[in-house]
């Protein structure tokens, strides 16, 4: 039977990293969600959607007539109890006078100073309750905390809102966190400084770091450990609340790898060709493998393939086992 020709590799032992993968979401340390601080009807809306705005900025304005009608209640009942502690400082006075001249008695004097007292501490109540109010009515004019950019405005014009009601976000951009849960069986394995790969539904890189938090608690509910590590984003291609698979590399051990093209898939089981030399010719011989993660284009091979052995890679579909191949080694001549 005539050899067929096939280009073969020849498996070198080399580093394997050992890598898992998990899903991460992405959050900013830079991200503010606006709520409001009071109850009341939005009567304006100063900003849209994707503005840049800085810190102090009006964003929205709730309806404050209320507010302002009980802070000027409140300032009358001030100025009222102002007039009502001068007259007392009058009375005082007086009776100071009339004290020291033998006219009245002690106890007169004594009622007084009790009464200047007593509308002294009114006055400081009614001066704090006024400071309060002002207060609020300040809560009821909506500003920018930090500088970034306007998210969604989910409310309009004449919408009532509650403390709960979310308004809208600012975003800074920067470098965002990526929130990483590992099950807790394998959270013996993490540690600071563990190298983290992001990558996208596509495999493709989207940024390394490693990791600087590892909680020292296990969530009950998920049995995951938390562990952060944080993403530079200067392009800003990632977004906060943004979901990605993170690629944690706890070390490497020696192995080969197998091109995927090389692997056929036969009722669930990995299956390769090798090129063995019997007799006084070559033969394709099919190998049963036990494969771990993706390398690039590669799998790592666990069990199967050996430093040394020829994988076929060509041809594949033509091959059966037994057939006499001629090795055409990829870099080299035939033999």
């Amino acid at each position: 039977m005539q050899a067929m020709p096939v280009q073969v590799m020849v498996a070198a032992a080399q580093k394997i990293p050992d890598t898992t993968e998990y899903l991460s979401i992405l959050k900013s340390r830079h991200s503010a969600t606006i709520n409001p601080q009071v109850e009341g009807q939005i009567t304006k809306i100063f900003v849209k959607s994707g503005d840049h705005v800085k810190a102090g900025t009006p964003l929205l304005q709730i309806d404050p007539l209320k507010q302002q009608a009980t802070l000027s209640s409140q300032e009358a009942s001030r100025l009222a109890q102002q007039a009502n502690l001068n007259y007392a400082k009058v009375q005082l006075d007086r009776e100071k006078k009339l004290f020291e001249a033998g006219v009245v008695a002690k106890q007169e004097l004594d009622n007084a100073q009790t009464n200047y007292d007593a509308a002294a501490a009114q006055l400081r109540s009614l001066e704090q309750q006024v400071t309060t109010q002002q207060v609020e009515l300040h809560y009821y004019g909506v500003v920018a905390p930090m500088d970034g950019i306007i998210g969604d405005i989910p409310v309009r014009v004449g919408d009532r809102v509650a403390v709960t009601t979310l308004l809208t976000t600012v975003d800074e951009p920067g470098a965002l966190e990526a929130y990483i849960y590992v099950p807790a069986d394998r959270a013996r394995n993490l540690r600071m400084g563990v190298p983290v790969r992001l990558l996208d539904t596509e495999g493709h890189g989207l940024g390394d770091a490693r990791l600087t938090f590892v909680s020292p608690q296990v969530d009950t509910e998920t049995q995951t450990v938390l562990a952060k590590a944080m993403i530079p984003n200067a392009d800003g291609r990632l977004r906060v609340a943004q979901q990605v698979r993170a690629q944690l590399e706890w070390g490497a051990h020696a192995g080969t790898v197998i091109p995927i093209l090389a692997v056929t898939r036969i009722n669930g089981e990995f299956f390769a060709f090798l090129a063995v030399k019997e007799g006084n010719g070559v033969v394709a011989r099919q190998k049963l493998l036990k494969v771990g993660d993706t390398i690039g284009n590669d799998y790592a091979v666990l069990d199967g393939v050996k430093p040394g052995d020829h994988i076929i890679t060509s041809g594949l579909q033509f091959l059966r086992d037994g057939a006499p191949v001629m090795e055409q080694v990829v870099g080299g001549g035939s033999k």
